[in-house]
C-alpha cells in the first residue's frame, strides 16, 4: 500500500514580488543552443517535402469542423 505524503503549504508571495514579475514579458526570451540563424533573411532556404496529397482522416474533419464550423460557414458561404 502507497503512503500518501503530505503537501507543503505553498508559500506566499510578497506583493512587491507579483509586482516584479507583471513585467517579466518585457525579458528577451533566453537563447536555446543550436545552429545560429542567419542574420540576412534574403538567404534563407525554405525547402518542401510534403507529398502532394496530405491524407486526413474523417475523425480529424470532425475535430476541424466542431471547433471551426462556424468561421468555415462565416469563410466559404456564397451569400454576400
Amino acid at each position: 500500500m502507497a503512503h500518501r505524503r503530505k503537501s507543503k503549504p505553498d508559500k506566499m508571495s510578497a506583493p512587491s514580488d507579483i509586482l516584479d514579475d507583471l513585467y517579466d514579458y518585457a525579458r528577451p526570451n533566453a537563447r536555446r543552443p543550436g545552429r545560429p540563424r542567419p542574420d540576412d533573411p534574403t538567404t534563407w532556404t525554405v525547402s518542401d517535402d510534403w507529398p502532394d496529397e496530405v491524407p486526413v482522416t474523417e475523425a480529424e474533419i470532425e475535430v476541424f469542423e466542431a471547433w471551426f464550423g462556424d468561421l468555415f460557414n462565416e469563410l466559404f458561404s456564397t451569400r454576400h
